[in-house]
């Protein structure tokens, strides 16, 4: 099932995210939702509180990215309770944009590689060392998890810039083409 985007200004989108303890029919058919509103939306990630569920989940799916990055995954990723345990010293700058932001794009530098610790969806410890698109998306997701959005990674003068474009969100003034909640 799609379901609605929550977008800019929501509460649950500011909000740190609650742990998961094991894995249910509920949780698998959240997933499975999560993923077909992600792509529905043309996104290549989605954490379940942009979807109004405040759970440390996260779904990924780099395969449709416009990057030609190696590290792209052609596989359908779960995250559950990730943690990134180390960030590399290298940093790269890269256009980004959110879901739940919808038409605000811009440049943020983040580290270039990570290392994560999270649970799949088999409910397994997963480690994964990633770098590229796939280390840009999780450090994206997971600051959604811990209630960032990207715009606040970016420097002041940005920050101000976009100022006017998020006031267009909140109001409800910009109409992507996906199903957005707004509440």
């Amino acid at each position: 099932m799609i379901l609605p985007v929550y977008t800019y200004n929501h509460a649950v989108l500011k909000q740190k995210t609650s742990q998961i303890d094991d894995m249910s029919d509920e949780l698998n058919t959240l997933i499975d939702d999560m993923f077909a509103t992600m792509y529905n939306a043309n996104g290549i990630g989605l954490a379940a509180n942009q979807i109004g569920k405040g759970l440390a989940l996260t779904v990924i799916d780099t395969q449709d990215s416009d990057e030609d990055d190696a590290s792209s995954v052609s596989e359908q990723l779960v995250l559950i309770n990730p943690i990134i345990e180390a960030f590399s010293d290298h940093e790269e700058e890269f256009e980004e944009g959110c879901l739940s932001l919808p038409d605000l794009r811009d440049v943020v530098i983040r580290p270039s590689a990570i290392q994560v610790r999270y649970l799949d969806r088999a409910m397994k410890e997963q480690v994964r060392e990633v770098d590229g698109i796939l280390a840009r998306v999780m450090q994206h997701e997971i600051d959604h998890l811990n209630g960032i959005y990207f715009y606040e990674r970016l420097s002041p003068i940005r920050r101000t810039l976009a100022g006017g474009k998020l006031k267009r969100i909140a109001r409800g003034d910009i109409e992507p083409e996906y199903e957005i909640f707004r509440g």
